[in-house]
């Protein structure tokens, strides 16, 4: 089974989501249902206008979005929470917005020449240094260490970055996404036929994941 994530890496609730979805196939597999699971993230982008080389706090960003600093901190303290509830620790106030290509161009690269593990793991490691660190996920230092996380070469990530590679695909992606009419993320589809949009409960996913191993083995 194919399941393609589409997120962004200052998306909350996509970092929620994929955490509970991971929780949710930990738990099928504990109870000892047979999952053939491949996943890979798509990219999309809440904020393609932030800059690329000017971060600025993420909670003036939200002051500005959402009709004032007392709405923003609602906010941040909703997600936040919501976070810590799936056992993920955030520190907002000092997250920094920042333009996300860069990024989606990694994981790209990952995903081709590294496979869907190393992707995953570079996942993983974007979203920690954005709502945990408070770093600078524009920045190309910041890049290549969380790179190295998910074992690709500082060399190879530094190379990547300078040049244009993968930059086209991932711009076509941007698109397609729009073509498929997802509109927010993240969003769920599974084998390029089902979708599950948003950051549903564990049981939701555990439903889903049930259903469509059934369909698998008696398909």
């Amino acid at each position: 089974m194919n399941v393609e994530i589409w997120s962004d890496v200052v998306c909350p609730w996509c970092y929620i989501g994929k955490k509970r979805f991971e929780t949710a196939l930990a738990n099928l597999t504990a109870e000892g249902v047979e999952l053939d699971i491949n996943i890979s993230f798509r990219p999309f982008q809440l904020d393609p206008s932030a800059p690329r080389n000017a971060p600025s706090p993420v909670i003036d960003g939200y002051a500005k979005k959402f009709g004032g600093m007392e709405k923003a901190h609602q906010i941040i303290n909703h997600v936040t929470s919501a976070a810590s509830d799936s056992g993920i620790e955030f520190h907002m106030e000092n997250a920094l917005r920042a333009n996300t290509l860069q990024a989606h161009r990694l994981l790209h690269l990952a995903l081709v020449h590294h496979g869907a593990e190393a992707q995953v793991l570079l996942k993983q490691a974007l979203l920690e240094a954005y709502f945990t660190n408070g770093e600078d996920i524009c920045n190309s230092d910041i890049l290549v260490s969380c790179a190295q996380r998910a074992g690709i070469t500082s060399e190879t990530a530094r190379e990547y970055l300078a040049s244009d590679e993968g930059l086209e695909e991932v711009l076509s992606d941007l698109s397609l996404a729009g073509e498929l009419g997802i509109t927010a993320v993240p969003t769920f589809v599974f084998d390029g036929k089902w979708t599950v949009p948003g950051a549903q409960d564990v049981a939701v996913f555990e439903n889903v994941l049930r259903r469509l191993a059934t369909r698998t083995l008696t398909s």
